[in-house]
């Protein structure tokens, strides 16, 4: 007998635990002709902002070895645009949509999430807390406990769907912000984000670029990712996606294990746009290999 591989998170009942990761999968139909989306436990599009945003100047990707630097910059068509250009495709799909939203003030954030909030389609809301507070210097909320905690109660004020604050690593200590998201009515976490990171062009002195600075990701920071879900996990009884260097299945159970009750892959569907079906498939054969009768039971089974 096949194990049961069906999870439920915040409400939303997924056929299995492996999602696609914001920023990776554009808005799925760039994707639709090469993998069957179906297959998928849920989707998590580019990162919608209030208004339409253009994002960096050019160059925004590097490869270095173990990931991937980006500065793409959040470019995306507004938040009405992505209603009326994507959303027609999207809603077909019978794979939960899960729409990242990211803004420069707590009510940016919360007018984007209101805007969501009756669409057809949309089943819950990631919020991208990495993002730059204008009205703080340029801190993130994602780094400062108290921007966070207004974001999430500004974001819950404005909508009932489901929201999943995604946080940062770049902290001192993710329990704190895991406590934060659950008592101000967070539903789920997600983590982590890209890891601030430099890279230089050593023939031209120069950075390799234009932003200067971007966003770690890929296997170089699975280690990491999979320390912080589990000491998110010890701290918080939220449901958790961990995220962060995924490529195999292996990968994946690691977040598992650890207190995550799904995962998402980014960076390398890059170079494999068949690394979530993978995945999934390796999840299931392990489960299968070891006596699980059903995914959510490999939650949290980390030994000491």
């Amino acid at each position: 007998m096949k194990p049961d591989l069906a999870i439920e998170i915040a409400g939303i009942r997924m056929r299995n635990p492996v999602m696609v990761a914001s920023g990776t999968f554009g808005y799925a139909e760039e994707y639709a002709d090469v993998i069957d989306l179906s297959r998928l436990g849920a989707i998590v599009v580019k990162g919608i902002s209030l208004k339409p945003w253009s994002g960096n100047p050019i160059p925004r990707l590097v490869e270095v070895p173990g990931g991937l630097v980006n500065a793409i910059g959040l470019q995306n068509p507004g938040v009405e645009g992505f209603i009326h250009q994507h959303m027609p495709f999207l809603r077909t799909l019978d794979t939960p949509v899960l729409v990242n939203i990211w803004g420069r003030t707590a009510q940016e954030y919360a007018e984007t999430a209101a805007r969501l909030n009756d669409v057809e389609g949309v089943r819950g809301l990631e919020i991208n807390i990495s993002c730059p507070n204008i009205k703080e210097g340029g801190l993130a909320f994602g780094t400062n406990p108290s921007a966070a905690a207004d974001v999430i109660r500004a974001v819950r004020a404005r909508t009932r769907l489901p929201i999943i604050p995604k946080l940062s690593p770049n902290v001192s200590d993710i329990r704190v912000f895991a406590r934060v998201a659950a008592e101000h009515g967070a539903d789920a976490i997600s983590l982590i984000n890209s890891y601030p990171a430099m890279v230089i062009d050593v023939e031209r002195r120069r950075p390799a670029l234009a932003n200067v600075t971007g966003g770690l990701s890929g296997p170089a920071i699975h280690p990491i990712a999979v320390k912080l879900v589990y000491e998110a996990a010890q701290a918080t009884r939220l449901p958790i996606i961990g995220m962060g260097g995924i490529s195999t299945a292996r990968d994946a159970l690691e977040f598992i294990i650890a207190g995550a009750s799904a995962v998402a892959v980014g960076t390398a569907t890059f170079g494999d746009p068949m690394t979530a079906l993978n995945v999934i498939e390796g999840i299931e054969t392990y489960l299968s290999d070891h006596g699980f009768s059903s995914a959510s039971e490999l939650v949290g089974a980390l030994e000491q």
